[in-house]
């Protein structure tokens, strides 16, 4: 019996989906034993996909020409459940932060949100899936985000594919129609191209399945069902995460690099990000703030954060056996003495830490009257 057969007993599974609270075996028995009705468990899933209040999120990675040269570019690719609408962002990494930028854009395009989000078991997100018992533990920041938004995370079974297909079918169109063949000037360029497409292309497109356009199915079937997402601020406002200071006076942050005070090598420092800005805390007292980097591998520097090391005011430094040759004339305070001669001392000390700090905070003192560091 085909999906259509039981269209007459629409008013039925709806009653039922809600009284069981999605379990569709449990549906599929009653049908058994009151109607008389045998299905499949696979049909009973098909005739209550209209009833679910779901999102399907995936990202995908492609080639794409950007300003004349091949980039990696993350597409990211939510869609709905009964509908097949899409929502679709471009974005430089797969990270959490993506993740959540990604959802969050979903619900905001489309007013509310959806009553759960299944997604890939993306290490980002997903901890531990247990593919026997089902088990599923989540990213705490996931599970925090998902409290945030009150939806409930769902994760695909491992290696089921009928599951799992569901999430990259809507990869893959986008892939082969909004992407394949196609080169653009700038990213912005790329994101512009994606709401167009998704507005003229994917919006409007008879799909395969439902047999009608995305957004005739999703005005009439699930939009006056999301729950409301008016007052509702972004979850990510703020960051706050622990770094500690490397040897040559800086912290990583998202793959860029951050100085601080030469003194706080080896140190524990809070880092808040917000406003587009870096704050970097130690003991409660800020003690560095940059702008927020974009991309990768850059670095911010204060010569500030220099202040009383040798060297540091541009003038060479007599060398030792420990640390190499000399600082040149002219050269860069945070590059020829800091990622050099520090990071020297730091290991020097680094089995000690109470020697560390000692040691470093007198470097200048030992290195100013000239005798071996």
């Amino acid at each position: 019996m085909r999906t259509s057969a039981l269209d007459c007993h629409a008013a039925w599974l709806k009653e039922r989906f809600k009284r069981h609270a999605g379990n569709a075996d449990v549906v599929r028995q009653e049908l058994i034993s009151e109607l008389g009705i045998t299905v499949s468990l696979r049909t009973i899933q098909r005739a209550l996909q209209p009833y679910r209040q779901d999102l399907r999120a995936d990202f995908g990675e492609r080639l794409i020409e950007i300003g004349g040269a091949k980039m990696g570019i993350y597409l990211f690719v939510a869609t709905f459940g009964a509908s097949r609408r899409l929502h679709v962002r471009a974005f430089r990494n797969e990270r959490q932060q993506s993740w959540f930028d990604g959802i969050e854009s979903a619900f905001r395009e489309f007013g509310g949100t959806t009553k759960e989000v299944l997604f890939d078991n993306a290490r980002a997100l997903v901890e531990r899936h247990n593919g026997a018992t089902r088990e599923v533990v989540f990213n705490a920041k996931l599970t925090a985000f998902a409290k945030h938004w009150r939806f409930t995370p769902r994760a695909c079974a491992p290696y089921r594919a009928r599951t799992k297909g569901k999430t990259e079918n809507g990869v893959g169109y986008v892939k082969k129609n909004a992407i394949a063949g196609r080169r653009f000037a700038t990213f912005e360029e790329l994101e512009a191209h994606l709401v167009q497409w998704t507005r003229d292309v994917a919006d409007t497109h008879v799909h395969g399945t439902t047999g009608e356009p995305p957004i005739t199915r999703f005005e009439r079937d699930e939009a006056a069902a999301l729950n409301s997402i008016d007052g509702v601020p972004p979850f990510q406002t703020m960051r706050e995460v622990s770094r500690k200071v490397q040897s040559d006076c800086r912290i990583e942050f998202d793959s860029n690099g951050y100085w601080v005070p030469w003194k706080l090598i080896g140190e524990h420092l809070t880092v808040v990000v917000a406003d587009g800005a870096l704050r970097i805390s130690h003991a409660g007292k800020e003690v560095a703030r940059h702008e927020l980097l974009t991309g990768k591998h850059g670095q911010a520097i204060d010569p500030a954060h220099f202040e009383g090391v040798a060297g540091a005011d541009r003038k060479p430094v007599l060398a030792s056996r420990s640390c190499g040759p000399p600082a040149p004339d002219g050269a860069s305070p945070a590059h020829s003495f800091s990622r050099h001669r520090l990071t020297c001392i730091s290991r020097s000390h680094r089995r000690n830490d109470c020697d560390h700090y000692r040691n470093t905070k007198r470097l200048p003192e030992v290195a100013g009257d000239g005798s071996r560091i």
